[in-house]
């Protein structure tokens, strides 16, 4: 099934492209596969970036921001870096490029979710607790991507590295997942203390 990529800011996209262009902002970067790549290099896939805030033992829900969009920076073969841009008083603006392993996971995850039978709408949620990233699939493909929480059907896809006890790349729902996280960020009782 097709997956249904929200459209990103204008301005965001300009903002990149413009980066992208700039032979000082491309050099500086600490990505030497971007530095490297024989180009042209394009922005895609761009997907917008939230964060999990909140998630306590306490039963509170956990909310979640838009925190920028996410463009990957493919060469002509694959990709090989990726541009953050965020948003500021004056609109959206690049932020900075990076690569690493979430590239490719972020792309094995992507093709992993284009041959589920139930349509989704792409996003990124960071648990920056727990230094997480998903990919998280929503329901609502017709949403705006900036927009929204997790809702309990919608699937989370633990991006590799996930954090030791959570499988990457193995699809849960959130309603699944969002309790092993809260159990993950729980104080541990003092040692002589019942639990």
């Amino acid at each position: 099934m097709p997956l249904h990529v929200p459209p990103a800011p204008a301005p965001a996209l300009r903002s990149v492209l413009a980066a992208l262009g700039s032979p000082t902002a491309v050099r500086e970067a600490r990505t030497p596969a971007l530095r490297s790549a024989p180009g042209p290099l394009t922005p895609e896939l761009p997907l917008p970036l939230h964060v999990l805030d909140g998630i306590t033992s306490g039963g509170r829900t956990a909310r979640s921001r838009l925190a920028g969009w996410r463009f990957l920076i493919s060469d002509r073969d694959h990709p090989v870096a990726a541009a953050d841009t965020r948003l500021t008083p004056d609109g959206w603006t690049f932020s900075h490029f990076f690569e690493g392993p979430y590239i490719a996971s972020t792309q094995r995850a992507l093709r992993q979710a284009e041959l589920l039978a139930t349509p989704f709408q792409p996003r990124l949620l960071s648990v920056p607790e727990l230094y997480m990233l998903t990919l998280w699939l929503h329901g609502d493909t017709g949403a705006d991507g900036a927009s929204g929480a997790p809702a309990p059907h919608d699937l989370l896809v633990p991006l590799a590295p996930a954090p030791p006890g959570i499988c990457s790349h193995r699809p849960r729902r959130v309603s699944e997942l969002l309790p092993v996280l809260t159990l993950r960020l729980a104080p541990a009782p003092l040692l002589g203390q019942p639990a």
